[in-house]
């Protein structure tokens, strides 16, 4: 059985969020372990559309979540978790149903985790004169760095090319003096 047939079985060929019965197809619930049927939902085109374009979201739509929130399968509590609290800081009545939605800890720990890796993803990386920083692009060291765990210094006017970006937007990955290594954006500029 594949994942779709396996879905649709699940939820009677319905969206898994609004009931819908047009335009369902496969959404893997990001942050999940893997990508079998338990860690993805089906939706129809509204819902994921506006999952992917949270700047389209119709906040009256996803007052379906009302009923939904009472499901027993842990992915899609932890799409309609995520989504109330994303609605939470704009209406009220989202806030109230994310007060009174139980979910399991380990359900809250991976919807959460989503929520998180959502936020910092939506943080871009800058230096210490609020550039934004992509990854390729070559900073100098605006003051002199210890280096952790050595007696070596970075200092102040070293280039650093060819930078990668971390998980972490507060943080740069490059090669300063031949050594690679973690480096705090905030003390470099463009």
């Amino acid at each position: 059985m594949t994942i779709e047939q396996a879905l649709k079985t699940r939820s009677e060929s319905k969206c898994e969020l609004c009931s819908s019965e047009n335009n369902l197809a496969v959404y893997a619930v990001p942050a999940s372990e893997d990508k079998s049927a338990g860690c993805c939902v089906l939706l129809c085109d509204t819902c994921r559309g506006q999952l992917e374009n949270p700047e389209t979201t119709d906040e009256n739509h996803w007052r379906c979540l009302n009923d939904t929130m009472w499901s027993q399968v842990p992915a899609v509590q932890v799409m309609v978790y995520r989504q109330l609290k994303r609605l939470s800081t704009k209406t009220d009545w989202a806030m109230d149903l994310v007060d009174m939605m139980y979910v399991e800890d380990d359900v809250k720990e991976w919807a959460e985790k989503g929520l998180v890796e959502e936020e910092q993803a939506s943080i871009p990386t800058r230096d210490a004169n609020g550039a934004i920083l992509q990854a390729g692009d070559s900073v100098t060291i605006i003051k002199d760095l210890p280096v952790k765990g050595s007696s070596m210094v970075i200092k102040r006017g070293t280039p650093v090319r060819n930078i990668s970006l971390t998980d972490n937007p507060l943080h740069i990955q490059g090669r300063a003096d031949g050594v690679q290594m973690v480096i705090i954006s905030a003390y470099t500029k463009k």
